[in-house]
C-alpha cells in the first residue's frame, strides 16, 4: 500500500482522507514525529496548500505529502476573509462568527452569499498535483446548530439549515473537502514513486 503523509493533525480531515483515498495508507505527520510549521503567506488557499505540501515533501525525502487550506469568501464583503479565514480575527471560532454576523447586520439574505473552498495539494518534492472543492450558501442571520466547527454554525445552505445543523453523514456528502479529495484521488496517479 502506498503511503501518504498528511500535513494535518485534524482527526476529521484524516478520517475523511482515509475513507476517500482507501488505496493509500494515510499517516498524520505528527505520528511520524514530523513537526514542521510552514508559514501560510501565499495570496491564495491553493498557494498555501502547494507551499506546505512541497516544503514538507522535500524535507522528508520525497514521500507523498498532502496539505490543504480552506477559506470562506463572502460576496458582499468583496471575498473577505478569503485566504485569511483562519487569521483575520484573534479569538475562538464563535468570536470570529459573531464578528462576521456583525459585519453583515441588516444585509438581506440575497446579498449574504458565501463560498467555502478547500484547496489541496499532494507533492513528492519533485512534482505536485492539486484539487479544489467548494460549496456555496449564505451567511445565516444567527448562530444555529451544534455539529461541526469553524464557521459551520453560520454557513446556511439553500434548504435553510446551517452546516452545523446537519449530521456528520449529511455534511460529508456535500463537503468541499470531500469534493477536493475525490478530485485529488484521480490526480495522485500522476505522482509515481
Amino acid at each position: 500500500m502506498k503511503r501518504i503523509i498528511m500535513a494535518s493533525g485534524n482527526k476529521g480531515k484524516i478520517v475523511e482522507a482515509k475513507q476517500i483515498l482507501e488505496d493509500y495508507e494515510i499517516i498524520p505527520m505528527k505520528e511520524l514525529g514530523i513537526n514542521i510549521e510552514v508559514e501560510e503567506d501565499q495570496e491564495t488557499s491553493l498557494g498555501n496548500a502547494i507551499k506546505k505540501a512541497e516544503e514538507i515533501a522535500k524535507i522528508i525525502n520525497g514521500q507523498i505529502v498532502i496539505a490543504d487550506d480552506s477559506g470562506i469568501e463572502i460576496e458582499y464583503l468583496g471575498g473577505f476573509p478569503g485566504v485569511r479565514t483562519k487569521r483575520w480575527h484573534p479569538g475562538t471560532d464563535r468570536e470570529k462568527n459573531l464578528a462576521i454576523l456583525e459585519k453583515l447586520e441588516g444585509v438581506p439574505k440575497e446579498k449574504r452569499k458565501v463560498k467555502y473552498s478547500t484547496a489541496m495539494a499532494a507533492s513528492n518534492g519533485k512534482k505536485t498535483v492539486t484539487a479544489i472543492g467548494s460549496i456555496e450558501g449564505y451567511i445565516a442571520e444567527d448562530i444555529r446548530g451544534e455539529n461541526g466547527f469553524g464557521f459551520d454554525e453560520i454557513f446556511e445552505l439553500e434548504n435553510g439549515k446551517t452546516l452545523a445543523q446537519l449530521s456528520q453523514e449529511e455534511k460529508n456528502k456535500i463537503s468541499a473537502r470531500k469534493k477536493a479529495l475525490e478530485q485529488l484521488k484521480i490526480e495522485l496517479e500522476k505522482l509515481k514513486y
